[in-house]
């Protein structure tokens, strides 16, 4: 078996800051969010006010950008459930599938859309590719023209990695969302959930 070489890094880029890089991340995810619909925000704020339980599905990176926003929906007291969890329930008429692809072509994501379509559950989805088959697929979608692995002839030019931009710009996104419904709730921002987990 072959010793996997190290990456041959440039030592000229390394003298560059990291101040510059964080500088042009955010100049990328901000630039991107000013794309956001109100009209389409404010729906997709309806929509979680109004399901009776809110399932949620992604792969890789955006699996996991979707569990933060699972975990902070619980913490508020939303019923959720992010699907392939042990503990997760059949969904129902009444409930709502969010899918998150930058792609839009995930099989497995598709397959949940599907599914949740038959038992008669409201789909939504948040993508980068207006042209993806989960796009077309959903009730409804959020559009966040970001980067995909893809790396599709019109999407915006990134200087950083695969779907980097798409995803980052998702998180902040739904973060914005999460403190919209907690300031709703006339809470303090930084005050402690109950359903906060205890055994960690």
């Amino acid at each position: 078996m072959k010793r996997q070489l190290k990456p041959v890094v440039n030592p000229k880029s390394l003298s560059v800051s990291i101040q510059e890089k964080i500088d042009c991340i955010l100049q990328e995810n901000h630039s991107l969010l000013q794309s956001l619909n109100d009209k389409t925000v404010e729906d997709f704020i309806h929509r979680i006010l109004t399901a009776r339980a809110i399932f949620f599905c992604a792969q890789g990176r955006s699996g996991f950008i979707l569990r933060c926003f699972c975990m902070r929906l619980m913490h508020l007291g939303y019923q959720v459930y992010f699907c392939g969890e042990t503990v997760t329930p059949a969904i129902e008429p009444g409930d709502m599938l969010v899918v998150l692809s930058g792609s839009g072509e995930t099989p497995s994501t598709l397959e949940a859309i599907k599914v949740a379509k038959k038992r008669e559950a409201f789909t939504y989805a948040i993508v980068a590719n207006l042209k993806s088959r989960i796009a077309s697929s959903v009730d409804r979608y959020i559009h966040l023209a970001g980067t995909t692995k893809l790396r599709r002839d019109g999407e915006p030019h990134s200087l950083q990695m695969g779907g980097s931009l798409f995803e980052q710009a998702v998180f902040i996104f739904l973060e914005a969302i999460i403190l919209t419904l907690h300031q709703e709730r006339l809470e303090k921002v930084d005050s402690f959930s109950p359903k906060h987990a205890v055994i960690e």
